[in-house]
Order: C-alpha cells, then sequence, then structure tokens
C-alpha cells in the first residue's frame, strides 16, 4: 500500500513506476538546501474571503501561498460565499500558487467502485477550469476532508501530480516523506498561542505547512479564523524572519 510507505523506501522501489504510474522525479531528492525558518502557507476551499481579505495581506507581507480550489455545488455560484473563476485568476496572475482540491470536495473513500473514473473527472473538471481561465495545470492536490486512500495516491501520481497534502500535525520533511502525503497543521479558532506553536516548529529541512480556510469562514465556521489573528502571524513571520512561500517554491531547494 502506498501509504505505508515512508518515501526513502519509495525512492528505492518505485523509482520508476509504482503500479505502473512514474513517481515525478522533480518531487525526489535530498532537499538538504531547505533553510531555517521555511513556511508554506495554503488556503483551501476558494473562499471568498480569500480574496477579499487574504490577498491584500499576502501582498502586503510579499508572501507566497497556495490556493487549493474546489466548487462546492450547488453553492459555487455564490459569490458572497466562493470566489469567481475570475478572481482565482487574478490570484494566479498575483503569482500565488492555484492547486487541485477537486470539483466536488468528496472524500477520496466515497467514490465506491467507480473510484478511478469518478476522482479523475473531478480532478480534470479543475484541470479544465484552469486551462479556460488560463491558470497553469495544477501539480499539487489536497485530500478533501484530510481523508487520505491509497489508490487516490496512484490516480495522483498517474496524472503527474508532485505533492498531495494532509492535515497531519507534523513538520514536513520533503527528503524523508511520502509526497502523497505530506504533513499540515490546521490553523482555526482563537488558540493562538497553538498556532505560534506550529509556526515555531520550522527548522532546518523541516518546513512547517500551514492550513487555512476562509478568513473569516462563514460557510464553514468550524473552520473559522479572523482577519485580524491572520495579519497577527504574518506580523510574527515577517519580523522574525521566516521565509514564507507556495507549495510548489519548495522546489528550488532540491
Amino acid at each position: 500500500m502506498l501509504h505505508k510507505c515512508p518515501f526513502k523506501i519509495l525512492s528505492l522501489i518505485f523509482l520508476f513506476v509504482y503500479n505502473g504510474a512514474v513517481i515525478p522525479s522533480f518531487a525526489q531528492g535530498n532537499y538538504k538546501n531547505i533553510p531555517e525558518k521555511v513556511v508554506v502557507l495554503t488556503f483551501d476551499d476558494a473562499i471568498a474571503t480569500q480574496y477579499t481579505n487574504v490577498r491584500p495581506l499576502l501582498k502586503k507581507y510579499g508572501f507566497g501561498a497556495t490556493f487549493f480550489i474546489c466548487e462546492f455545488p450547488p453553492d459555487f455560484s455564490d459569490k458572497t460565499k466562493y470566489m469567481s473563476w475570475e478572481q482565482i485568476a487574478e490570484l494566479n496572475k498575483d503569482g500565488f500558487e492555484i492547486a487541485n482540491h477537486t470539483q466536488s470536495h468528496s472524500s477520496v473513500k466515497g467514490y465506491g467502485v467507480d473510484m478511478e473514473k469518478k476522482f479523475t473527472a473531478d480532478l480534470d473538471s479543475i484541470e479544465l477550469k484552469c486551462e479556460k481561465y488560463g491558470i497553469p495545470k495544477p501539480v499539487n492536490f489536497a485530500y478533501p476532508g484530510c481523508v487520505t486512500d491509497s489508490v487516490a495516491a496512484e490516480i495522483l501520481i498517474k496524472k503527474g501530480y508532485v505533492w498531495a497534502r494532509t492535515c497531519n500535525e507534523k513538520t514536513w520533511n520533503p527528503a524523508a516523506d511520502n509526497p502523497m502525503l505530506i504533513p499540515g497543521f490546521p490553523c482555526q479558532g482563537e488558540d493562538t498561542a497553538k498556532i505560534f506553536n506550529y509556526i515555531r516548529q520550522a527548522k532546518k529541512g523541516e518546513v512547517v505547512v500551514l492550513l487555512f480556510h476562509g478568513v473569516p469562514d462563514n460557510v464553514h465556521p468550524w473552520v473559522n479564523l479572523k482577519p485580524e489573528l491572520l495579519e497577527l502571524f504574518f506580523r510574527y513571520l515577517h519580523d522574525n524572519g521566516y521565509t514564507v512561500v507556495a507549495l510548489r517554491d519548495v522546489l528550488k531547494w532540491k
């Protein structure tokens, strides 16, 4: 099972193929040059406030970020809740990464016997929208609801995805961790001490991936974060010399 194999083993056994799927060579490497204090910012679900509130803060502090895009049928048409594709395209023009969170936001374990067909169609839908709006084909993925599955991982590999993010609360070692199960720290609520503790775990070779949703998130209040708290964390990152990037930018440290 792919999800039970550490990346070091994968790189030896599955260097060329895994059940017919080519492991992306550009995801492999020693990553010996990752400095201390590297933080990756990720934002899930295409919530409208990511454009209105998060985008200005990212530009203010000069940070990179990855936006994992999905469409929640039928509510995605309500632009008071979700970003438009025109706004998502603006994020791409700003230099932020647009990545795949599936069209339906379905659990990868919920596709049943037609797993490959349905999951592939869900991925393709976002890829086609990206193509339509002049956005590069996504190369990274986040599991909806943080539910993982080895078959889904195989499909992602076949389609050329580099990394897939989960919600495991630990630092990420790109040289050792399974590329289809990279960890992320969920950031929500008002426990600022917990989130500062996440940030401070970044060290040489160990990246901290932070996972946010809406700021605020009036659609899914259980993952809400107040805008003033996001700026508090951004100011801390800026003032304390952290390197803050999109997920795709980690490849530069191979």
